[in-house]
């Protein structure tokens, strides 16, 4: 079940009112999208973008009672400027990144995003060519082991990469929990992460595509992005001092917001998530 972080958080950066327009740059399964349309009735309306083409067809099916106010676009983040140009969607008032990874990636896409399941090694949001498997198959030992100390931050990636080359062909993802297991690491979350984050090249797709964000805003508009993990936030925490200095935006969150612990009890996959939040000055 899809259940939106820190919500109650993200639309009070937001601050959505009638008749604005705003990006969900995440659309995923639209929780943060239909609370916003809700403020911005009865004419304000809202870009969604998503890599997957299943979850933009998944959300498709919910959003029917509100069809003529968003616009929903299989495409990636990166590509922003572009897209806010052929949808001829214009300027926005507020734009929101959750990056996040899906209940339903994790659950039911069957590509492999978990190691709870034993799937194939393809972690692709969207139709990229590269896959987990690809990488783990066919790298060099050297590679393998930079995505997993750059994008894992893994102390033992010399000798995981070493396992995993040793014990080629790799398919599935119980395959790789096994190798993983008898390499000295006893959570394979930060090499799950790495190959997602090397298979969709995540952090360069975050850092090229905050500046376009930036500049679709309409002047007093707001920037709100969650991050999941320290690699994201550093980047966002990074660009957000820069334009800062740059007299760009003014920030808006000193520290990072975080969710409460009642919305961890709840929801216990929210626990790592951070918000940070921006205004374009005027």
């Amino acid at each position: 079940m899809h259940i939106p972080v820190l919500q109650k958080e993200v639309l009070e950066f937001l601050g959505p009112k009638p008749n604005e327009n705003f990006i969900d740059c995440t659309i995923d399964g639209g929780g943060h999208a239909l609370a916003i349309l809700e403020k911005i009735k009865p004419n304000g309306k809202i870009l969604g973008i998503d890599a997957d083409p299943e979850v933009i067809k998944n959300l498709k099916l919910k959003i029917k009672n509100f069809e003529k106010r968003i616009v929903l676009v299989t495409d990636n983040f990166a590509n922003l400027k572009e897209i806010v140009k052929y949808t001829k969607f214009g300027q926005a008032n507020g734009i929101l990144f959750d990056l996040g990874m899906s209940s339903w990636h994790l659950e039911e896409s069957g590509r492999g995003f978990t190691f709870l399941k034993d799937e194939p090694l393809d972690m692709r949001y969207g139709a990229n060519e590269l896959t987990a498997e690809k990488i783990v198959n066919e790298y060099p030992r050297e590679e393998i082991e930079r995505i997993l100390k750059k994008y894992g931050e893994e102390r033992f990636a010399k000798g995981l990469a070493r396992k995993i080359v040793q014990e080629r062909p790799i398919k599935t993802t119980f395959q790789l929990l096994k190798i993983i297991k008898s390499s000295r690491i006893y959570s394979p979350n930060r090499v799950f992460q790495a190959l997602r984050i090397a298979v969709n090249n995540e952090l360069n797709n975050l850092k090229k595509v905050l500046p376009q964000a930036v500049e679709i805003l309409e002047s007093g508009g707001k920037i709100a992005i969650i991050s999941f993990h320290s690699l994201e936030d550093r980047i966002v925490k990074k660009f957000f001092k820069e334009e800062f200095q740059k007299g760009t935006i003014k920030i808006l969150t000193k520290k990072p917001i975080t969710p409460s612990q009642e919305e961890i009890k709840n929801n216990p996959r929210s626990s790592s998530a951070k918000l940070r939040a921006a205004m374009k000055n005027v």
